[in-house]
């Protein structure tokens, strides 16, 4: 079993929107349990029990693409249920940027993205498989984000673009592949140094 990491890690869901609000509300999940990212991990359920506890969601930041500088709102609601990381919160519409993701969002082109970012407590790997069970996490931010960790989530988009759109679904598949072949090396990258 390995314990805490001193090193910040981000996992990238599918954001499946409850809505985005004229007022800047929405909601959905920022992980979700049992699922295998990118990297190759699973965040097991309970993982941000004792954080979310400390924290509150008043304790953890809203982000956009997990820059510090941009902050774009605050979460009003963090709970882990059946399924995974189920967040909502509202964008401050007094913040340009706020204004261009909440923009974004209701045109559907920023819709599918949440990415958590967090500092491993507790995390073990089963024999046999290449998975990291991440058992134990502290949540430090929750960031909207363009690029997903889960394929799932990218794929559904993909396939749902037009008729008569396959070369954008084309480049749009490739560079999927591309952020996630960087996120695997990046990833195996940042393990070895750790260990």
């Amino acid at each position: 079993m390995t314990t805490g990491t001193m090193a910040r890690e981000r996992k990238f869901a599918g954001l499946a929107l409850d809505g985005v609000s004229a007022a800047g509300a929405f909601g959905g999940y920022a992980s979700l349990f049992g699922a295998t990212d990118l990297a190759g991990d699973v965040v097991e359920r309970g993982a941000f029990e004792k954080s979310l506890a400390a924290r509150g969601a008043s304790g953890v930041r809203m982000l956009f693409q997990h820059d510090p500088a941009l902050v774009i709102g605050r979460w009003t609601e963090i709970v882990e249920d059946g399924r995974g990381l189920r967040v909502a919160g509202r964008l401050n519409l007094d913040v340009a940027r706020a204004r261009e993701v909440h923009a974004l969002m209701k045109t559907g082109a920023l819709d599918d993205g949440l990415s958590i970012g967090f500092r491993t407590v507790r995390a073990r790997r089963v024999r046999g498989e290449a998975k990291r069970r991440i058992l134990e996490a502290d949540l430090w931010e929750i960031s909207v984000v363009t690029f997903p960790m889960l394929p799932g989530a990218r794929v559904a988009q993909i396939k749902a673009l037009p008729a008569g759109r396959d070369d954008a679904g084309a480049v749009l598949k490739r560079l999927a592949g591309t952020i996630r072949q960087a996120v695997r090396t990046s990833n195996r990258s940042n393990r070895d140094w750790m260990r």
